[in-house]
């Protein structure tokens, strides 16, 4: 359940209906709850689907960890491989 406060504002800030503002506070929690392993996972995916291949995913996918809140320092093109692949 996001925070009831954080759901308020932004339904105020934004004319969201109040059941709208809440789910899109969960979905912003629930993106920077993920862990490293299920961002890299999820994007990977992700950019799979889309039609890339993995030499180019190695490398969006070092340059997104960079950015992220929590950064995990940056991971080798193996270490991202195995996380994916196990």
């Amino acid at each position: 359940m996001p925070p009831p406060e954080l759901v308020h504002y932004i339904a105020e800030s934004t004319g969201l209906p109040v059941a709208v503002a809440e789910r899109v506070v969960a979905d912003v929690v629930g993106y920077f709850r993920e862990t490293t392993e299920q961002f890299v996972r999820r994007r990977h995916a992700e950019l799979q689907r889309r039609g890339r291949k993995n030499a180019e995913i190695w490398t969006v996918l070092s340059e997104e960890l960079a950015e992220r809140r929590v950064n995990p320092g940056e991971l080798s093109e193996r270490q991202l491989r195995r996380i994916v692949y196990g």
